[in-house]
């Protein structure tokens, strides 16, 4: 809980008042983790708006629990800054969450000028979208752990360092980042003049059920079993945060309702990722996932053409434990139990409702939360 007379702040991300009968607009809600916010955010008692393209795959997390049922949304490209502009201002939003992006390393190196457009220019119109607004609008800006110059060191990454990248998606990101500092500077840094308190979030790798994006390990890892193939495993050693989908999110609503009780954090940028020692490699991954599936079989790719992308990437997430109060709650047995357990469901059950499914793993989820804490 939050007092007013101490820096304590505590928030319950199942049980959070903050967001019943608020207008919560979602860029990018038919993609994986825009799904699993709209779950989360309407089991909160929200109004669920979305503005996104069509579900990016085929199954989709948003089809297959049947989102259309509780999210308006609205089929706009990000990219369209007047149609982003008009949605904006109709909908007079309480909350902004902009997931919205190009996700994919490799696609960057195939179409790099589409993912510069639509991760740097479409952030660049939800941020000047905002400018016509005159109601309160809290706004999270997520970008990625890719948005850091990479140096391949062994200590993580702190929101004070140095931003780039080589590849097309991280320098975009990175990118994101700076159009987000410079809108907040130049437009919503007075408080007496503007009611936009915003922040940006950093996170990535995320793994977790209803994910079946390409070239991603989990996805990979189910796709192959389920027909009983062999998954070609590229970069065995590459090391990651890894971390389930719902700890991000959980940083992003934390976040978004100590930037409705406490202004003095608009402006800032917070990583959320696995504790320091928690990175696992891609093959300790698919080990460890195969143990639920009696069909896993893998294999290392050898000699095989792939696109540059770093081997080492940690982020150090003191910030966000000390002026958010959020950690990461699952350990590796779990994050890998969530996952799998959501894939077997969906495969083995009949008639399974997807929806309430994921309800459930946010409900374990918030409870383990709440008895870590």
């Amino acid at each position: 809980m939050y007092n007013k007379f101490s820096k304590t702040f505590k928030i319950s991300v199942f049980d959070n008042q903050l967001f019943a009968k608020k207008k919560v607009l979602i860029t990018g809600c038919t993609g994986f983790k825009g799904s699993w916010l709209s779950i989360w955010l309407h089991s909160l008692g929200a109004k669920i708006y979305g503005l996104s393209l069509e579900p990016p795959t085929n199954p989709s997390l948003y089809e297959e629990a049947k989102l259309s049922n509780i999210v308006e949304n609205n089929l706009i490209n990000i990219k369209d800054s007047d149609k982003v502009s008009d949605l904006v201002k109709n909908i007079e939003p309480d909350y902004i969450f902009h997931l919205a992006a190009q996700p994919l390393v490799k696609y960057s190196y195939l179409e790099p000028k589409d993912t510069w457009q639509t991760n740097l220019m479409g952030t660049v119109n939800v941020l000047d979208s905002l400018r016509l607004l005159e109601n309160k609008c809290i706004v999270v800006i997520i970008t990625s752990d890719k948005c850091y110059e990479n140096k391949e060191w062994e200590w993580g990454y702190r929101e004070i360092d140095e931003l780039g990248g080589s590849d097309p998606y991280s320098a975009s990101k990175a990118a994101a980042e700076l159009a987000f500092s410079s809108y907040y500077r130049s437009f919503f840094s007075n408080k007496s003049l503007s009611k936009i308190r915003i922040a940006s979030a950093r996170a990535g790798n995320v793994i977790g059920g209803g994910d079946w994006a390409e070239n991603r390990i989990v996805p990979d890892c189910i796709k192959a079993w389920v027909e009983n193939s062999t998954v070609k495993i590229k970069s065995p050693n590459s090391t990651r945060p890894f971390q389930h989908v719902l700890e991000p999110l959980s940083g992003y609503i934390s976040l978004a309702s100590k930037l409705n009780l406490d202004d003095s954090i608009s402006g800032e940028s917070f990583n959320f990722g696995p504790l320091s020692n928690s990175n696992y490699k891609v093959i300790e991954v698919v080990k460890k996932l195969s143990e639920s599936w009696s069909s896993s079989k893998w294999e290392i790719a050898k000699n095989e053409k792939t696109f540059y992308e770093s081997k080492l990437l940690k982020l150090n997430c003191d910030k966000a434990l000390s002026l958010i109060n959020w950690k990461p709650t699952l350990d590796f047995e779990n994050t890998m139990r969530f996952t799998s357990e959501w894939y077997y469901n969906f495969y083995e059950e009949k008639d399974i409702d997807i929806y309430e499914k994921c309800c459930r793993q946010i409900k374990e989820f918030s409870n383990i939360n709440n008895n870590f804490f």
